[in-house]
């Protein structure tokens, strides 16, 4: 598959919106942990917290496919740029410290955090091949990195419940994950994962278009790369 150059999609009124709903999901992100109004209190499996993930990606999905207008914006997007956001990933180098000093879980902190400096450091890679080879992008390797950091936040997500305390024995030291369900770690599952999720989840679809195209007329130009 080869790229075309298509005009930018952030358009003013784009940019406001984007705006706009980053700034309302992180204003709800605030008050619900320094309101402590999703804690868990150890009795659940699941942490309450992560309905918090869960509603922004599922608010994507939904849109993308009821909305003709955003599904355009979201597949004119440029798919390195995209990649690019995941070097941000490395950010999750933090929960290791805070591990260190009995703020969060080892079952939650190490997986998380070497899973997150992983796909960061690996993101640099990635997007290094986009700009030798753009064709990359159609590759399955382009396309496993991006399952791989959606798995990363599925583990993540899985270990921090299970370290919620609910399971007393797989957290011997008597730390749970409840660290993240205050202000300020609960920015992590209730703004900054959501954000790269959807980021990654625009990729797929980025590529599962393209794709499509393919099948359907045996040739096909990539959407901006």
């Amino acid at each position: 598959m080869t790229t075309t150059t298509q005009n930018t999609p952030w358009t003013a009124k784009a940019i406001g919106i984007t705006t706009g709903l980053l700034l309302i999901q992180f204003t709800v992100a605030y008050v619900i942990g320094s309101g402590h109004l999703l804690t868990n209190g150890g009795g659940m499996p699941l942490p309450r917290i992560a309905i918090t993930a869960v509603i922004p990606v599922a608010g994507f999905l939904a849109a993308y496919n009821l909305i003709p207008s955003f599904r355009a914006f979201v597949l004119a997007q440029d798919i390195r740029r995209l990649t690019m956001l995941q070097l941000w990933r490395i950010v999750g180098f933090v929960f290791l410290p805070l591990y260190a000093f009995a703020v969060l879980p080892g079952l939650f902190a190490w997986p998380a955090g070497v899973g997150d400096v992983a796909v960061g450091l690996l993101a640099f890679f990635v997007v290094s091949k986009i700009d030798r080879d753009p064709d990359f992008v159609a590759s399955p390797g382009f396309v496993g990195f991006h399952l791989l950091g959606l798995t990363d936040f599925a583990i993540a997500i899985g270990t921090s419940a299970l370290a919620a305390g609910a399971f007393p024995v797989l957290i011997p030291g008597g730390v749970t994950s409840a660290a993240l369900d205050v202000w300020p770690l609960n920015v992590f599952p209730s703004f900054i994962v959501p954000a790269f999720m959807i980021a990654q989840l625009a990729v797929l679809l980025k590529v599962r278009e393209a794709r499509r195209i393919v099948s359907k007329h045996g040739a096909a130009t990539m959407l901006p790369a």
